[in-house]
């Protein structure tokens, strides 16, 4: 992205010795780490409060608490499109921020004060002795949980195009540091839920669910409160008005000229004052249509080159994006029961023993780790070899961690065979670092395809559509987790008929299931996925090549940004 195209808080342009860099994105790390402290906790431990707090089913409370996380990921495309369109991204953080501390506020009143939930019972004994939240209660708890949503749906993916356009990616001496902001963006992700999951998880079990909202609300109002603190230091991109219309326009224009012939030449025709002109490309020609003229000049018949290739970005993407939903189907789903395998096994580490719950820290240990290695150790190797900045393509990268994920089911799958061998008390002498394995290529899944993803959507995205291609890729994570659920139920069902009326994964234990046959099956539908994406992969066509080095990118010759990204990070 060209510096002309970012100014500073002030309106003005920006200076690359002051603004931007890895100083700017400090502040952002920092209020990622934050919200992720009460964020991730929150996403992994709400059916706990809602059932054992608000005593609801546990069907409800299931539901409930996927339908929290879809809700987070629809609030993405509506943070990115204020603002992709009407307000900086930062400000839009500052908007958003104080909703999602509303929220944990909401429900730490309600979780402080009993007349707002449920009288105390059994639910684990006596379940029929307890009332479910229910009238106004139940309302205020909706309101509190999808409060939340509202804001961190806009502040993740404003944080991470905001972090994006701290470093001009046209500029060699720059492009080292942007290649590497995605892998810190997700290594804090990481931190704050490994903070949260043993910090926060303790005090809302230990101490009580009112002091766990309470200290979300206080984490994520210090990150908003430093990333405040950098204001100074930020290149700021200027909104763009909607790209949702400018993309609709396209089409209706397109369709209206459906007889008219394209000229060879469509190339700087009707450009209009733009951050980013984009030149005519090849494929999709029905769209070219858009910008023929013919004497039509109203808004929605008359469109520029920039705009029709906006939507040809689109377009581009989208198989890309429906693979890579197939693809990550499967990770949730492994993630959960994996956890739910280490509940039945031998948990103790030492004299300890490690709640199942906990289980979770193990995957995000070994994400922190690879990252690191990764970004440090491997890209320069990467980089050297291939001479792509990044060290290998984002699609490339993304393909690794689909590979990675299929093995990782079919190690799941033979390990799940072995306990279920072992049966009864064996079983729950057979130690719960037997998944390791499993856990280590879940690690090496999100250091590739989930940052891949990301870093793809933003990279390819217009420059008036950043935060637009963040939400794009949110929404991958959730559309997978729901057609997961959806998996789960077909899968049930088909077994229940064709075996003895209890699905794979029915019983009442995991070792009542088949649990293992349930891996096989995903390790199938995940080696196919890897295969239509690879299709779509290589039919791809980037919007600019993959930086290849320039000499200014050599390790010997690197910015002074990136000699300070070195040292800081």
């Amino acid at each position: 992205m060209a510096l002309q195209c970012l100014v500073d808080w002030k309106g003005r342009p920006v200076n690359p010795n002051r603004h931007g860099g890895v100083k700017a994105t400090m502040f952002i790390y920092f209020l990622v780490v934050m919200t992720n402290i009460g964020n991730i906790p929150m996403l992994l431990n709400v059916v706990s409060y809602l059932h054992g707090k608000m005593h609801m089913g546990i069907a409800d409370a299931s539901t409930t608490a996927t339908n929290f996380f879809g809700a987070i990921c629809v609030f993405t495309f509506f943070g990115a499109f204020i603002s992709d369109s009407y307000v900086k991204r930062f400000y839009t953080i500052l908007i958003f921020a104080p909703i999602e501390i509303l929220g944990y506020m909401l429900l730490a009143c309600q979780a402080h004060f009993p007349a707002l939930h449920p009288p105390p019972c059994d639910i684990v004994n006596h379940p029929s002795e307890c009332t479910a939240v229910s009238g106004r209660n139940l309302s205020l708890l909706t309101l509190g949980l999808y409060v939340i949503p509202i804001g961190e749906g806009a502040v993740r993916v404003c944080a991470a195009a905001l972090g994006g356009d701290q470093f001009d990616g046209d500029d060699p001496r720059e492009l080292r540091g942007k290649t590497s902001f995605f892998n810190w963006y997700a290594f804090c992700i990481s931190l704050g839920g490994f903070v949260g999951l043993v910090f926060v998880v303790w005090v809302q079990n230990s101490e009580g669910w009112d002091l766990g909202f309470v200290l979300s609300a206080l984490v994520a109002l210090l990150g908003m409160l430093v990333l405040v603190a950098g204001l100074p230091f930020y290149r700021h991109q200027k909104p763009t008005g909607s790209p949702l219309t400018r993309i609709l326009q396209v089409f209706v224009a397109a369709f209206r000229k459906r007889n008219l012939s394209v000229p060879e030449d469509l190339v700087g025709m009707h450009e209009t004052t733009s951050i980013e002109v984009l030149e005519r490309t090849s494929g999709f020609k029905f769209l070219d249509k858009a910008a023929v003229d013919d004497g039509d000049a109203r808004r929605w018949s008359q469109c520029t080159v920039t705009q029709v290739e906006e939507a040809k970005i689109i377009l581009r993407m989208l198989p890309v994006f429906v693979s890579s939903v197939l693809g990550y189907l499967p990770i949730p789903l492994l993630l959960t029961f994996t956890v739910q395998q280490g509940g039945t096994m031998d948990t103790r580490l030492g004299g300890t023993h490690v709640p199942p719950a906990s289980l979770f820290v193990i995957p995000i240990v070994f994400q922190m780790l690879i990252l690191v290695v990764y970004d440090r150790a491997v890209v320069p190797w990467l980089r050297r070899a291939t001479g792509y900045a990044g060290g290998i393509t984002h699609l490339q990268r993304i393909g690794v961690g689909f590979a990675s994920n299929v093995v990782a089911l079919a190690v799941a799958a033979a390990v799940e065979a072995r306990r279920r061998r072992h049966g009864g008390a064996a079983a729950a002498e057979m130690s719960v670092f037997w998944l390791t394995p499993q856990f280590f290529l879940l690690g090496v899944m999100d250091v590739t395809s989930f940052v891949g993803l990301l870093e793809f959507f933003y990279s390819e995205a217009s420059a008036g559509m950043k935060s637009i291609g963040g939400a794009v890729f949110f929404c991958i994570l959730g559309v997978a987790s729901w057609l997961g659920s959806v998996l789960i139920r077909v899968v049930n069902r088909v077994t229940a008929r064709h075996g003895a009326g209890t699905g794979w994964l029915d019983g009442a234990s995991l070792s009542a299931g088949r649990l293992d046959l349930f891996y096989w099956l995903l390790a199938l539908f995940g080696l196919v996925a890897l295969l239509l994406y690879l299709l779509c992969a290589w039919r791809y066509t980037y919007r600019y090549h993959p930086s290849r080095m320039q000499s200014a990118m050599e390790d010997h010759r690197v910015s002074p940004a990136s000699k300070k990204l070195d040292a800081a990070l």
